[in-house]
Order: C-alpha cells, then structure tokens, then sequence
C-alpha cells in the first residue's frame, strides 16, 4: 500500500477491538472486521501482506524492535502504534500483541494482537516521545532512538512494558 500520509486522524468507538493475526514472518493472515473497516482496505487485499502495510511513517523503528524481540523470546507486548489507512489518515491503537502457541509442539505458530482506542492521556506522553525518538533515528539511525528509550526506562526504573502499561 503506496499511500501519502495526511493529517485526517480517524476514530474508532472505545468498545471496537481491532484483531489480527500474523504468521512467524508477520504476515496477516486473519483482520477483524472492525480492522478492516478502520483501514480501509478489504480483506483480499490484508491477507497474504506484511503486517507493515499499515506502519505510519511517523513511528520509530526501535517500538517495533522492541516488539519484536519480546515476541521471539515468547512474551506478550503492549505498545501504542500510530497505523496509516489507505486514504493517508492515521488512527492511534494500543496494541497488545501475544505468541499463538501450538502447544502440542511448544512451538509458536504466529501472532494475536488487539488493539484498542489509545487514550488521549496516553497520547500527551507518546506523541513528543516518538517525535523525538523518531528524530533521533533519522540524525543517529536506531540506535541514537534506543539510546534515548533505554535512559527513559532508566531514570524511570521500568522495563518497556511497564512503562507503557503506566499510564
């Protein structure tokens, strides 16, 4: 999906629970129906892609380095994740994505997340954080952003998901 970012930022009811499910690679390979209508892409056209599909250009990569090294080592991850839609708006979701285990093997398969309404409470924390660890990665690459992510959780005592889960 080639699409431009705008300043439109959709909303979706604080009940409504955006679900998918990726293989090992994070590729989608279910969207809910509440996901589907928020992005603005049918399912045809989510199934078999890249979960990144929908990344805005305004996320870090060090959140998504984070997720992913707590998904390989099997835990469950909560972050706030600004997605781009087809038509360029943006819409905030914290996002709490597990392993789906196959317990037979002890192996994971995939993954689960859902993602709810992000709160405006949170959003006056996130938003200022990304923005500069955002502008950390493009003066110093990623690891100008994590180097400023780890003294935050440094100063604050916490680990990632604590963190996130604080407020």
């Amino acid at each position: 999906m080639d699409v431009v970012a705008t300043n439109n930022e959709k909303k979706f009811n604080e009940n409504t629970i955006l679900v998918t499910k990726t293989d090992l690679k994070g590729i989608i390979t279910y969207a809910n129906r509440g996901f589907i209508k928020i992005v603005g892409l049918n399912e045809d056209e989510l199934i078999g892609q890249p979960h990144n599909v929908i990344r805005h250009p305004d996320m870090p990569k060090i959140i998504f380095k984070y997720l992913w090294e707590y998904l390989q080592n099997g835990l469950e991850i909560h972050a706030y994740v600004k997605n781009i839609c087809k038509d360029g708006s943006f819409y905030w979701v914290m996002a709490n994505v597990t392993p789906s285990i196959d317990y037979s093997k002890n192996k994971p398969i995939g993954y689960h997340s859902a993602r709810r309404v992000a709160t405006a409470d949170a959003l006056a924390i996130i938003e200022p954080l990304y923005k500069q660890l955002l502008q950390a990665e493009k003066s110093g690459g990623m690891q100008a952003s994590e180097k400023i992510l780890q003294k935050l959780l440094q100063d604050k005592g916490m680990q990632y998901d604590e963190f996130i889960l604080s407020f």
